[in-house]
């Protein structure tokens, strides 16, 4: 995502969707917001570490490092938690 994009939780919630669907090597469609990772896209452990770090790969610029905290990640375990987590971090509102 570069810096001249607006960030918007739209635009965040699709970051994280592709990035979920490559690193499952699943069709991005099978993805939806209400996706539980266990349960509905069988991540296992690795492909979560690997999400998260992708998530903080993606959402750090220039100094400002973007960490999700390991207290966290527990919390996370829809799309919709880990949209709403990043949103929050961020400031990035909620559209209407």
């Amino acid at each position: 995502m570069s810096d001249a994009e607006t960030l918007t939780r739209a635009a965040i919630y699709e970051v994280i969707r592709k990035q979920l669907a490559d690193i499952l090597e699943i069709d991005v469609e099978r993805i939806s917001e209400n996706s539980s990772f266990v349960d509905d896209l069988n991540a296992d452990s690795l492909a979560l570490i690997e999400l998260v770090e992708a998530i903080e790969s993606e959402f750090s610029r220039g100094e400002h490092t973007f960490r999700i905290d390991d207290e966290d990640l527990e919390a996370l375990r829809t799309l919709r938690d880990a949209v709403d987590y990043v949103a929050e971090v961020l400031g990035v509102t909620r559209e209407a």
